[in-house]
């Protein structure tokens, strides 16, 4: 009788007391997760018979639980049970009958079994699919007089997979009851513990229920404290524009926290940039909204109790006051507790402004305004009465290693817009003058105005220290008016426009002709760089709608938008050509019709190359080891830089170097005592699942997370659950990253994070694997990077982009606005060390004309073209390409204070008699390395042909060595006019003195 009686409570739908008292417990490497899954119900069964039957109230988040299988295992044997019959699988919860193999004991049900698909790194959790196993004679020995087993707890693999207590649902019978005893009031309000996040949008927690929604929210924080807490608004009806303000949090002795002190991430606050930021929140009628908030305590508060409220207005109309209760203990938070993120310390730093002011940054130069010239480091634009330049200059010498004296002019006339009417006229419009609006160290602005009775083009400047020229170019129609095209044009001097980049074409000699259309949906590309080593220009074309795409593997999920000036549907596009006088980039959008009062925004961006000199010194003394290895084996190789990336002991999660920095801390002092150098991964494109605040900002919409068709690891699918993008994965650690959505205030925390890596754990700089955010992050970050003296060495890796899934654009070109704040590049995987020409890798992987050098990745590259451009691997990346017997060569050479002279200058003092057979040279007083490659087909043997007066060696006492170096060559000496074998692919590092 006792057995029915217990049966039938648990058959009643109100099971919500009996699910209480049934504890959640984690069982750590209890069980393999990849094949059962990361939760199990633990049974206990105290029958006797061939049969047990349970009713497990789970209240699952997922949706169609009658679609994945359940496994039941027993305990004592490990083994499966077969046979098992499911009835009436919902989210709520499940009836299970099962063999008891046993007999009594402890039995598993396993309920989310999943497998993992795809690449290892980015896998497809695949949820297994019902089976029938249970034996015909068993099921047909099944009566109404089934034993009960009991439900003991419910487990998962670890506490980060824990779906308790906020991803608990609530049953329909629990909401409904809510829903109707709360029927007159158009939303609820939950306030939250910080550590509690809200992960649900769609299912009210269950721990909801019992607590019942407040009016008041009742805390306990630090002095000093960013303190942070959750209010939860639950809509019964739709509700637009959400906000949140606050009053005064005052003691009874009248002290105060003021207002301002008091914020919500989800409302408003700071974008990147700096500017003010106001957000639109909508709810949903039936959805839940965190609304994360913050007070940041003042380190002078006294202990005391602070009482204030938070008001919760819809469409401006207040209509909930939360009393908010905050006892201030008369302790001092550390660091505004932001040592300890786990307590969501760090909200505030969404919106830092911190490095946000345009200083000048080492190694540039303050701006100087004279006339209407704009001179910066080793660059000067001269400014056209109507906004655009006359002319730009660059005084670098072919070496890039010193200043010239004399400039190379750019240009040979001004940057120039035409107008052309129906009949192909041009239509002239008349400068108002130019204006210098802003003059400051990094920053000088000037605005300029044409005009005539049909037209108006007002445009817009702003140029910074490091070369970077951002236009704003409206055009609005004072009457109807019809155009055949509307173009830019920039005419390069011939000299100038030696090399190209960008917009479908692979970096390397500009072609003869070249013409390009638009296609953003499948293409990154609205910009090319063209130049020679010494001056060069990059431009990009955008309008007023521009938003950063994402970048590598995801290019095609959020591409560039069509500006519609340059774009104009599918009539604009590009094409470069040498008219007689100069190499014209033509840059027109074609046919259309202006309606008086109408704009368009004819908006570009100019980066003047190269950036600054090559720091030749800081190539041969910088060496990277990409390792997290014992410091004592890093010494012993010779490398003076670690990059330590994720995925190791030290820096586990992915662009989440917070969870390890006490064991960071450890190793870079341990490395600094060693005199060695310290950088860590540490980039933003993705964000990984173990970031304290991931839940915090899923709130935000997808302001920090992309959109997206989710899936990926079960982890994210089990508590993100839907839109977002899956990205790397580390099974290992099961660390699961999210792709984030680009321009975001996140930005804002990684600057903030940035600095504290350097002053609270030493970090020397940091590994950049490609790049997600733009040249305002970039300046930010290395500001803090370097601060108080610190190194702030920052090197960027990249695949090669050109590819479908990358939009087919160029690394180089792509991540030219960072240029001027890297230390080196490492152009990289998937990039042909051996089918490529001597003008690709000179401007997509060497870095040379913008400034900086480089290293090899892709198989270690190729040794000896690699040394052209004073490039080798990166240890220990390559077994089969160790770069220690080159640095041996350069330390015995004593390469540190040559001159660089690379076979792309024309007054080269060595040359060899074959053009596919190129000589770069490493010159110091009585004594050059030469370093030969070959790109001929075959082998071959060359002569080398030197200028000894432009060497500054006697001939008559000079001569040429082959000194040993392993994996390279063999030691040999050379007569001066002896010819030298050269293999296909492969060259020389010869000494002469």
């Amino acid at each position: 009788m006792k057995k029915q009686l217990f049966a039938l409570l648990l058959l009643l739908p109100a099971f919500a007391a009996q699910a209480q008292k049934i504890p959640y417990t984690n069982c750590k490497n209890c069980w393999v997760p990849d094949s059962l899954g990361n939760h199990r119900v633990v049974l206990t069964f105290n029958g006797t018979g061939k049969a047990a039957k349970v009713i497990i109230p789970w209240r699952r988040r997922d949706n169609d639980p009658e679609n994945k299988r359940v496994i039941i295992e027993d305990a004592k044997t490990r083994q499966k049970v077969t046979n098992v019959k499911l009835s009436a699988i919902t989210r709520e919860s499940g009836e299970v009958v099962f063999e008891p193999t046993s007999g009594k004991g402890t039995y598993f049900v396993y309920y989310m079994p999943y497998k993992n698909e795809g690449r290892s790194n980015y896998p497809r959790g695949i949820y297994l699919k019902p089976e029938n196993t249970a034996s015909p004679a068993w099921l047909n020995s099944l009566n109404a007089n089934i034993p009960a087993a009991t439900v003991k707890e419910f487990q998962s693999i670890d506490a980060f997979n824990s779906f308790y207590p906020m991803e608990v649902i609530a049953t329909k019978n629990e909401t409904d009851a809510l829903i109707a005893k709360h029927k007159s009031e158009s939303f609820l309000v939950f306030p939250e513990d910080r550590l509690n996040s809200i992960r649900m949008t769609k299912d009210l927690p269950q721990r909801w229920i019992e607590l019942g929604p407040q009016s008041k929210y009742t805390a306990a924080a630090l002095r000093g404290e960013n303190f942070s807490f959750q209010l939860g608004v639950y809509a019964l009806q739709n509700l637009d524009d959400v906000k949140v303000t606050f009053s005064d949090l005052k003691t009874a002795t009248g002290k105060k926290i003021p207002a301002s002190a008091l914020f919500c991430i989800n409302t408003g606050g700071t974008a990147y940039d700096g500017s003010s930021l106001t957000k639109t929140v909508s709810v949903a009628a039936g959805t839940i909204q965190a609304l994360w908030c913050g007070i940041d305590v003042p380190a002078s508060a006294t202990a005391a109790v602070y009482a204030g409220k938070a008001s919760i207005s819809i469409n401006g109309k207040t209509s909930k006051e939360i009393q908010l209760s905050l006892n201030v203990s008369p302790t001092l938070a550390k660091n505004g507790g932001v040592d300890e993120p786990w307590k969501m310390t760090r909200l505030g730093w969404l919106n830092s402004t911190m490095a946000q002011k345009n200083t000048v940054i080492a190694p540039y130069k303050p701006l100087v305004v004279k006339n209407n010239t704009v001179e910066l480091l080793g660059r000067k634009v001269e400014v056209n009465s109507d906004g655009f330049p006359k002319q730009i200059q660059t005084f670098f010498t072919p070496e890039m290693t010193e200043y010239a004296d004399a400039p190379n002019n750019l240009l040979t006339e001004a940057i120039h817009f035409h107008f052309l009417n129906t009949a192909g006229k041009n239509i002239k419009l008349k400068s108002q003058g130019l204006q210098f609006t802003k003059q400051e160290p990094g920053t000088v602005q000037w605005t300029a105005t044409s005009s005539n009775d049909s037209l108006q083009m007002e445009v817009t400047a702003s140029m910074e220290f490091d070369g970077f020229i951002a236009y704003t170019v409206k055009v609005k129609a004072l009457q109807d008016v019809s155009f055949k095209d509307i173009t830019m044009h920039i005419p390069f001097k011939r000299d100038v426009a030696k090399y190209m980049m960008g917009l479908g074409q692979k970096g390397g000699y500009r072609p003869e002709n070249f013409e390009w259309k638009w296609d953003v949906s499948h293409k990154n590309q609205d910009g090319a760089w063209i130049g020679n080593v010494n001056a060069g220009l990059q431009y990009s074309l955008r309008d007023e709608k521009y938003v950063r795409p994402l970048n590598t593997n995801f290019y095609l999920q959020k591409p560039l938008i069509l500006p519609s000036s340059w774009g104009n549907g599918d009539k604009g596009g590009l094409n470069v050509k040498d008219d007689g006088k100069a190499v014209l980039a033509n840059n027109y959008s074609g046919e259309r019709k202006l309606s008086k009062g109408d704009v368009l925004y004819y908006n570009f961006n100019l980066l003047i190359t190269p950036f600054h000199t090559i720091n030749t010194d800081f190539q041969w003394a910088t060496r990277f080891y990409h390792a997290y290895k014992p410091i004592d084996t890093i010494k012993q190789a010779g490398a003076t830089v670690i990059n330590i990336h994720h995925a190791t002991a030290i820096n586990p999660n992915i662009n989440y170097p917070f969870i390890a920095w006490k064991a960071m801390k450890a190793y870079d002092d341990s490395a600094h005592a060693a005199g060695l150098k310290v950088k860590i991964y540490n980039t933003i494109r993705e964000l990984s699942n173990h970031a304290y605040e991931t839940f915090a900002l899923r709130s935000l919409g997808h302001e920090i997370y992309s959109p997206g068709k989710g899936g990926g690891f079960s982890w994210l699918q089990e508590h993100i659950g839907d839109d977002y993008i899956a990205a790397w994965f580390v099974p290992e650690i099961k660390d699961a990253a999210i792709i984030n959505s680009g321009m975001n205030r996140w930005h804002n925390y990684y600057v903030e994070g940035m600095n504290w890596l350097t002053q609270n754990v030493g970090i020397d700089g940091i590994y950049l694997d490609d790049v997600a955010f733009d040249r305002v992050t970039m300046k930010r970050v290395k500001r803090v990077l370097t601060k108080d003296g610190h190194p702030g060495i920052i090197d960027l890796h990249s695949a090669n982009q050109y590819n479908k899934s990358d939009g087919f654009n160029n690394s180089a070109n792509l991540y030219m606005e960072h240029f001027p704040y890297l230390n080196r590049l490492w152009f990289g995987e998937y990039f042909d060390y051996e089918k490529n020409n001597p003008d690709f890798f000179l401007t997509e992987v060497s870095g040379i004309p913008f400034g900086l050098m480089g290293e090899m990745l892709q198989g270690g590259g190729n040794k000896w073209r690699g040394m052209v451009y004073g490039m080798t691997n990166r240890m220990p990346w390559s077994d089969g390409a160790d770069p220690r017997p080159i640095w041996k060569v350069w330390d015995d050479f004593g390469i540190k204070g040559t001159k660089m002279i690379g076979y792309w200058v024309d007054d080269n003092p060595v040359k060899t008699d074959h053009d596919k057979v190129l000589a770069t040279i490493y010159k110091k007083d009585g004594a050059v390395l030469i370093s030969i490659a070959s790109w001929e087909d075959t082998d071959t043997e060359i002569q080398l042909k030197i200028d000894w007066k432009k060497l500054g060696i006697d001939p008559v006492k000079a001569t040429i060595t082959a000194p040993e170096i392993r994996t390279f060559q063999h030691a040999k000496t050379f007569g001066l006019n002896d010819k030298i074998p050269v293999e296909k692919a492969k060259g020389w590092l010869l000494i002469i003195k």
